[in-house]
């Protein structure tokens, strides 16, 4: 029996308490083909003491600092004061402890918790995120990270790095792809009631000023266009049916969604292949065709590329037996 993979999380004063639970409840539920657990995550603070919660509850670990040593993975979590977000620098103890750690263990941040990475000497040089809300004050006080604010999440291999709070799940998942697969990552999204994959990037989530759904929107086109998934619907038809020249629908198409039309249409698509998958015994090639792919080998480029998995595999995984 292979022992579970080790990981460590790292709370300090002001964690926030959403992103203390997600290591734990999304690797805890990657389980191999017996049901055995594939990760252990133990919770640690710098001194094995209780911290504060920026919720405004303590948090007692069974855990310090031994368990950067003990660790295989080691995940630092978003918080919302202290030194790390405030000025970008973090206790040395605290930092030369994730120094030495990431000399063995793979190392991780979610949402703010890349200010800590980052503190740390971590991130110099490397591509890197956090919170949009955050990027600004992180790019003024970490100049040398290679920093993009628009994704979900950044793998640099041995460092990877997450938006805010809800990516977490995201790239707890991308990692168990990583190390087992996708039908692994996909068992335990399902465990968790989480999507196994999202497109896009945190373009979706940014604040802004959201066009009125007047006459001007392209809130009808999308509904239309919903229910002709099946059809070839270039750009041109698109902003034709909103009545619009296709550089202000794209434009507006933007504003709205936060997508490209042709990178809603492939999301859409590839949703309305999941549902098909897992409710119906049509074979692949006549999902090609109801989907809008067209053809099955086309089908299978998107789904692997958005979700990491072949259809049958997909079927295989959701689709309830008998």
């Amino acid at each position: 029996m292979t022992e579970p993979h080790r990981i460590a999380v790292l709370a300090l004063e002001g964690s926030v308490g959403f992103d203390l639970g997600v290591p734990a409840q999304v690797f805890g539920a990657a389980r191999d083909e017996r049901g055995e657990r594939l990760y252990e995550v133990r919770i640690c603070t710098p001194d094995g003491g209780p911290i504060r919660c920026a919720a405004g509850f303590q948090v007692q670990p069974e855990h310090g600092p031994e368990a950067l040593e003990w660790a295989q993975t080691v995940i630092t979590i978003g918080m919302h004061e202290g030194s790390p977000v405030k000025d970008g620098v973090l206790d040395e103890p605290v930092a030369e402890a994730l120094r030495r750690a990431a000399g063995h263990a793979r190392m991780m941040s979610i949402c703010t918790g890349a200010f800590v990475l980052a503190a740390a000497g971590l991130l110099d040089g490397r591509p890197a995120t956090t919170h949009w809300g955050w990027a600004r004050r992180f790019g003024r006080l970490f100049p040398d990270v290679l920093l993009d604010p628009d994704v979900l999440f950044v793998d640099d291999g041995d460092v990877l790095t997450s938006a805010g709070v809800g990516a977490g799940p995201d790239l707890c998942l991308h990692v168990i792809r990583r190390d087992h697969g996708s039908a692994v990552a996909n068992r335990a999204a399902r465990r968790c009631v989480i999507a196994p994959w999202r497109d896009g990037g945190q373009s979706q989530f940014i604040e802004r000023p959201l066009p009125a759904l007047t006459e001007t929107s392209t809130a009808a086109t999308r509904e239309w266009a919903l229910r002709r998934l099946a059809e070839p619907l270039t750009l041109r038809e698109l902003a034709g049916h909103a009545r619009m020249s296709v550089r202000t629908f794209t434009r507006r198409f933007r504003d709205e969604t936060g997508l490209s039309p042709g990178q809603w249409l492939v999301h859409q698509r590839v949703e309305h292949v999941r549902r098909l998958l897992e409710d119906t015994d049509l074979p692949v090639d006549q999902i090609a065709t109801q989907a809008g792919f067209g053809t099955a080998a086309s089908l299978r480029q998107h789904l692997r590329a958005r979700l990491g998995v072949a259809p049958s595999a997909y079927r295989r995984t959701f689709r309830p037996a008998g």
